[in-house]
């Protein structure tokens, strides 16, 4: 139970009550949780999807799921992508690149990775069916936790000096890989069928592109990529679903 707390704490700004889950070694034991936490964001916002668009017209209720997406994880995944953008979509090389990835500013590369990401959740949201909503909204925080622990599995842990993402290196993360996966092929074809499928797969791909690639620019993985695979991850399932199952959820 501590470690469960400890990835609500980590991955959201959800309230915890009390001090549960704030030690060191809850935190090197709850990536196997991350799953669990995805669930639990997925069926807020889903809930919060299927009120919103039964009220409002399709554009201002997807930007209001992207803002509510944005705002329970903290931004923190968003930072961590503005970071990955900044450090790697440059001629810098690895110690650079790092460098760069460390540094709390924000450069024009890591605004616009924002910007572009925040179109297309947009964009994606706005265009599908009201009916598909709920469940492209309910597994895309599945599919960006889920993401993140298969993203650990993938590529080393880059930084040698430490940083955030380490403490979640000091177990191998592979079992807790193999579970996440388990967890999203369970509610994915459980809420999408077929379609479900298909986002799984895809996002599983996404992520393993993903990873070679950061393996080949800076020979690993940091935190701040494990927040770029969450958000890169949560946009796909809504992309999918709206082709597969529909789309046209325009302004009444």
């Amino acid at each position: 139970m501590n470690s469960l707390l400890a990835a609500i704490r980590f991955l959201t700004i959800l309230p915890v009550p009390g001090s549960r889950g704030t030690r060191q070694e809850d935190l090197e034991h709850c990536v196997v949780f991350f799953p669990v936490v995805g669930l639990l964001v997925g069926a807020l916002t889903g809930a919060a999807a299927l009120a919103l668009y039964h009220f409002l017209p399709a554009m201002p209720a997807a930007a209001v799921i992207v803002i509510l997406l944005a705002g329970i994880s903290g931004g923190f995944h968003i930072d961590g992508l503005a970071d990955t953008a900044d450090g790697l979509l440059g001629p810098h090389d690895r110690k650079r690149a790092l460098d760069i990835m460390r540094d709390s500013r924000i450069g024009s590369m890591g605004a616009l990775a924002i910007i572009c990401l925040l179109l297309l959740k947009f964009g994606a949201l706005a265009s599908v069916h009201r009916d598909v909503i709920p469940v492209a909204v309910f597994l895309m925080p599945v599919a960006g936790r889920v993401a993140i622990v298969v993203m650990m599995a993938v590529p080393p842990y880059a930084r040698t000096d430490g940083g955030l993402g380490a403490v979640f290196y000091k177990k191998p993360p592979r079992f807790s890989a193999l579970i996440a996966i388990t967890v999203f092929v369970t509610v994915a074809w459980f809420s999408a069928g077929h379609a479900g499928m298909i986002s799984v797969a895809a996002t599983l791909l996404g992520v393993i592109v993903f990873g070679a690639y950061v393996k080949r620019r800076i020979q690993g993985a940091t935190g701040d990529t494990l927040g770029a695979a969450c958000e890169i991850a949560e946009v796909i399932p809504v992309l999918v679903l709206g082709s597969f199952l529909g789309s046209g959820g325009g302004p009444r």
